[in-house]
Formats: structure tokens, C-alpha cells, sequence
């Protein structure tokens, strides 16, 4: 972006009124909506450094504290990062981590249910399954198989088998070489499994865990797309009955334990 260009700069100030006309939506964020815009754009690129606080206030006809402002909206959205030890500001992508954290956020206050999280899950994870069978690699491959056996070895322990039902399906994700994939199940996968610690408590399915785990591996090591798939279907399903088995309410809102289900 050229910040010095004349015709730009009162387009810039023109837009930040416009955003901020009804005075429902404060100058600065209406300055960080604008950046955050160009930033998708690629108008302002991830890795180049953003104008000084004053050339931003010039550009946009705003004051330096509301560009500050608008500074530390797009550094809680990722979008922006200090450099360490220097003052200077970089346009970067937001991080795995972040968007995680934001996401579940809005699952927790909206007050979704672990019904809800597992229909997500039932879409997700056979695509996951379905995809590593397409792109696996001989490494990926290896650490699904070390995995399995681990858990194999885990099986009467059901914290450490939960955590290596966990780091299973991560792998599978991150198989199919899909940022947003992996993204997607890993955000409601760790909102989920609360729940699955608890089924498995009740139920000691260890058995039945690993043999979808076996079936689910050996298809993808075959490259057996629709196996891969069929399998995950079944070990998803396998969470809602094993809900019903255990009495538990499926329905729940997830910002609380699984209660005991009511049926009276």
C-alpha cells in the first residue's frame, strides 16, 4: 500500500466515515475492519511491516491513540505480531493456536451442545480417515502404527488410552496434509473429549476403541479410501451409543460435565 498517495489517503479517510457513520461501530474498529480487509486482501501481504502509527493516522484521518486501538484488535486476531526486542509491527497469519481459542470461545458461550460437536465430528473425521487414505505418507503411516501399538499396551489404562485415542485422530488429520481439516476437528476434537474420557470410564470400550483404530489403519495403509471412510463412521457412531449405554445426556451444553441422562 502506497500510504503517501494522495488520492488514496482520502478514499482511506472517506471509508473510515462511511464505516463509522452511525457511530454504532467505533473509529477504531472501523480502522482495523479496514486493515483487516486489505490484509485478506493481500493488499497489505503477511511478512511485510506495517506503517508507522502516524503515517496510519495520516492515511486514515484518525487520531494515534484510535490507530493503537485498532493495533491491538488485529494483534488479538493474529493478524499482526511485535517483533521481539523491536517495536516493529509484521502482518502475519493467524495461528493455529489462536483461531482454536476463538472458536471455542463462541462454542462455549453460545452454549452448544456435545450432540452438536459430534454431528461436526461425524462429518469430519471420515473425511479425515477418507483423505490419508488418498495422501499418507510412509511417515505418517509409521506414527499411526506406533500409536496403535502404544495403545495396545495402554488398554487397561483409560486416561492414557483417551490421550492416544486423541493423538490418533490428530495424526489421521494431519495425513491428509488439509490445514483446515486439521484445524476444524482439532478445535472440536478437544471440546469433545471430556466427554469420551467419561463413556470410557463407564463402558471399558478399550477393545472395541482399538479394533476401529486396526480398521481404520489398515485401510489407509491399503489406500482404501472408502473402507477408511466406512470404518470412521462406525468408531463416531460407537461415541453416541456408548452414551446411551452409559446413561449419559447427550444433549448437554458442553460448558459443563455430561450429566446422567433424565428420562423421567
Amino acid at each position: 500500500m502506497t500510504w503517501q498517495n494522495a488520492s488514496e489517503g482520502k478514499d482511506a479517510v472517506a471509508t473510515i466515515r462511511v464505516e463509522s457513520r452511525d457511530r454504532t461501530l467505533p473509529a477504531f474498529r472501523a480502522v482495523a475492519r479496514v486493515l483487516e480487509r486489505r490484509i485478506l486482501a493481500g493488499e497489505l501481504p503477511v511478512g511485510e511491516s506495517l506503517p508507522s502509527e502516524l503515517s496510519l493516522a495520516d492515511h486514515f484521518g484518525v487520531s494515534r491513540s484510535t490507530v493503537r486501538e485498532a493495533i491491538r484488535v488485529l494483534e488479538q486476531r493474529g493478524l499482526i505480531r511485535r517483533e521481539k526486542g523491536r517495536n516493529r509491527l509484521r502482518i502475519t497469519a493467524p495461528q493455529a493456536k489462536e483461531i482454536s481459542a476463538q472458536m471455542k470461545t463462541a462454542f462455549l458461550l453460545q452454549e452448544t451442545t456435545f450432540e452438536q460437536l459430534w454431528e461436526v465430528l461425524s462429518a469430519i473425521e471420515p473425511a479425515c480417515a477418507a483423505t490419508a487414505a488418498l495422501k499418507a505418507t510412509e511417515p505418517d503411516l509409521k506414527l499411526i502404527e506406533d500409536n496403535i501399538r502404544r495403545s495396545e499396551a495402554a488398554i487397561d489404562d483409560v486416561s492414557a488410552l483417551v490421550e492416544l485415542d486423541i493423538e490418533f485422530h490428530n495424526l489421521l488429520a494431519a495425513a491428509t496434509g488439509n490445514n483446515a481439516l486439521q484445524m476444524s476437528r482439532e478445535t472440536v476434537g478437544e471440546l469433545f473429549y471430556p466427554a469420551f474420557a467419561k463413556v470410557m470410564a463407564r463402558l471399558n470400550a478399550g477393545e472395541r476403541l482399538l479394533l476401529a483404530h486396526r480398521k481404520i489403519y489398515e485401510a489407509i495403509s491399503s489406500g482404501n479410501e472408502r473402507e477408511a471412510r466406512l470404518w470412521m463412521d462406525r468408531h463416531i457412531g460407537d461415541f453416541q451409543r456408548g452414551c446411551d449405554l452409559a446413561n449419559l445426556d447427550f444433549r448437554s451444553p458442553i460448558s459443563g460435565a455430561m450429566p446422567v441422562a433424565n428420562h423421567g
